[in-house]
C-alpha cells in the first residue's frame, strides 16, 4: 500500500484555474441559498448568524491550509484517502473511503441532483415531487418516501448524463466544470449586488444592524451549543473543497497547484458566502430570513428585489449551481474508489482506466449506480445528517496525520509547508473536535447512526483484505 507514482496513463489535463474551479464548484451547491434560514432560527440574531458563517469559513480556510502540505506530499489519485492511509493507518484510509462511497460523496451527489430537479420544476411544473409506486420507511431522523417521482427521474438523468460525460475524458469534464463554476460565481456575485446595492431595505437594515444585532448585545454562554449545531449547515455548504485532491494525478502541476487551488477556492467562496448573507440581511429582516418559504432565502431576497422575475432568476442560478456541483463531485469521487481498488480494497475493475478515454470508468459507473439508488430511496438527506459527525472526525484525523507524518516520515519531500506549524493545524484539530463534541451532545440521534455507518466498514475492510490475500496467493506459481 505504498504511495506509488501516478499512473502514466492518467491524462494531466487539469490546470491551476481548472483546479481552483473544481474547489469552488464543488463547494457552491444549493446550501448557500437555503441554510441561512435554519441558522437564523437556531441562533436568533443577525450578528450570531454572520458569526456562524464567519467561524465556519475560518475553520474551512485553516483546514485548506493544513491540507495543502499533505496534498503536495501525496499528489496522487485518492486525496484524503491517501493522506489517512499514509499518516494514520490503511484502516483509517479505508473507513474514510467506505463512508465517502456509501454516504458522503454519493449522498451529496444525490442531494444536489434532486435540488437541480426541484428548481427545474419552477419552469416545468410537471416535475412534481410526489412519489408513486413507493412506500414510507421510518428512520431515527424521520419518515422517508421511497419510490419514483418526476423530480427523482430527472435527478437520475442528470447523474447518468454527467457520469457519461466524465467517462469520456477529464478534459471535457474539466472544461464543463470551469465554465459552470464561472457562471455560478457570477450568479452568486449578482445575488450579492442585488442585496447590498439594488434592493437595500431601510427597514430590514435598521432591524438587523441596530440595537438587536447581537440580540440586545448579550452574548451568553448558553448560545454556544446552538451555534455549534447551527454551524452544521454552514460547514456543509462549504464542504467538498478537499475533492480536488482526489483527482491529483490529473493536475498538470499537482505539487504546486493543489495547495493554491484549495486555499484560493476556499477563500473566494467564503468571501462570497459572507457577502451573500450580508445581502440577505440588507433586504429581509431576520424573521423574514427564518421564515422564508421552504427555506429558500435567496429566492425570497430576489423576489423582494425583482418581484416574480426574481423567482425565475434564482431558480436558474440554482440549476446551474447544482448541475456544476454534481459534475465536480462525480469527477472527483471516482478517483478515491480507483485508489482503493489499486490497494485491493474495492472492486478490482475500478482500479483500471479506460484504454481510450483514460478515465476510471467502472469506478464512475459504480458510483452512479449507488447514487441513483439513494435518489430513489429518498434517504440521501437523512444519511448526510448521520455522517456529519463522522465527516468531522475524518477531517480531524487527517489534520493529525500531518503531525504523524512530520514525526515518522521526515524524509518525505514537502514542496509546500503549512504556515504557522504546529499552531495552525493544532487549532484546526481543536475547532473540528469542539464542533464534533457539541454535535455529539446536541444532536445524538444523528451522531450515533453516523458512527454505526463508519463502524460497518471495519468488517468490510478485513473482508477485502482477505479476498486480496487469497487472490495474491492463488496467483503465485506453485
Amino acid at each position: 500500500m505504498s504511495d506509488a507514482a501516478p499512473p502514466a496513463d492518467f491524462v494531466r489535463a487539469i490546470t491551476r484555474l481548472d483546479a481552483t474551479a473544481l474547489v469552488a464548484g464543488a463547494m457552491i451547491g444549493s446550501g448557500i441559498f437555503i441554510v441561512s434560514a435554519d441558522i437564523a432560527r437556531e441562533v436568533g440574531s443577525p450578528g450570531l448568524m454572520l458569526l456562524v458563517w464567519a467561524f465556519a469559513g475560518l475553520t474551512t480556510v485553516i483546514g485548506a491550509l493544513t491540507y495543502g502540505e499533505l496534498a503536495a506530499m501525496f499528489p496522487t489519485a485518492g486525496g484524503q484517502y491517501v493522506y489517512l492511509r499514509e499518516g494514520i493507518s490503511p484502516l483509517a484510509g479505508y473507513l474514510y473511503g467506505w463512508t465517502l462511497f456509501t454516504v458522503i460523496q454519493t449522498g451529496t451527489i444525490a442531494a444536489v441532483a434532486v435540488a437541480f430537479a426541484r428548481f427545474t420544476a419552477v419552469f416545468l411544473p410537471a416535475l412534481t415531487p410526489e412519489v408513486s409506486l413507493g412506500l414510507t420507511v421510518h428512520l431515527p431522523s424521520g419518515p422517508i418516501e421511497v419510490g419514483l417521482s418526476p423530480q427523482r427521474l430527472l435527478a437520475l438523468a442528470a447523474v447518468i448524463v454527467l457520469t457519461l460525460i466524465n467517462m469520456r475524458g477529464v478534459r471535457t469534464a474539466a472544461l464543463i466544470q470551469t465554465s459552470l463554476t464561472t457562471l455560478k460565481v457570477v450568479s452568486l456575485a449578482g445575488l450579492v449586488v442585488a442585496g447590498l446595492a439594488i434592493g437595500r431595505n431601510a427597514h430590514a437594515i435598521a432591524a438587523n444592524f441596530g440595537a438587536h444585532f447581537w440580540s440586545g448585545g448579550a452574548l451568553r454562554l448558553a448560545i454556544l451549543p446552538a451555534m455549534g449545531a447551527a454551524m452544521v449547515g454552514a460547514l456543509f455548504s462549504m464542504d467538498a473543497w478537499n475533492n480536488v485532491g482526489f483527482a491529483a494525478s490529473e493536475l498538470k502541476n499537482p505539487r504546486r497547484d493543489l495547495p493554491f487551488a484549495m486555499a484560493a477556492g476556499v477563500v473566494t467562496v467564503t468571501a462570497l458566502y459572507l457577502l451573500a448573507n450580508l445581502g440577505y440581511l440588507s433586504v429581509l429582516p431576520l424573521t423574514g430570513i427564518a421564515s422564508a418559504p421552504q427555506d429558500r432565502v435567496a429566492t425570497a431576497v430576489l423576489q423582494a428585489v425583482f418581484g416574480s422575475t426574481g423567482l425565475a432568476l434564482m431558480a436558474l442560478a440554482i440549476m446551474v449551481s447544482t448541475f456544476g456541483c454534481a459534475n465536480g463531485l462525480i469527477l472527483a469521487g471516482a478517483r478515491v474508489y480507483y485508489a482503493m481498488a489499486r490497494d485491493g480494497l474495492f472492486f478490482r475493475g475500478a482500479g483500471r482506466l479506460h484504454p481510450k478515454y483514460q478515465t476510471p470508468t467502472l469506478a464512475l459507473a459504480v458510483q452512479a449506480v449507488w447514487t441513483c439508488v439513494l435518489c430513489l430511496s429518498g434517504t440521501y438527506s437523512q444519511l448526510l445528517d448521520y455522517v456529519i459527525f463522522a465527516a468531522l472526525l475524518f477531517y480531524l484525523l487527517t489534520a493529525l496525520s500531518l503531525f504523524a507524518l512530520r514525526g515518522r516520515r521526515g524524509e518525505l519531500e514537502r514542496p509546500v509547508r503549512v504556515p504557522g506549524y504546529p499552531w495552525l493545524p493544532a487549532l484546526y484539530v481543536l475547532l473540528t473536535g469542539a464542533i464534533a463534541v457539541d454535535l455529539l451532545i446536541v444532536k445524538p440521534r444523528y451522531t450515533w447512526p453516523g458512527l454505526v455507518i463508519v463502524a460497518l466498514g471495519v468488517p468490510v475492510y478485513y473482508a477485502w483484505r482477505l479476498a486480496a490475500q487469497r487472490s495474491a496467493g492463488a496467483a503465485e506459481p506453485a
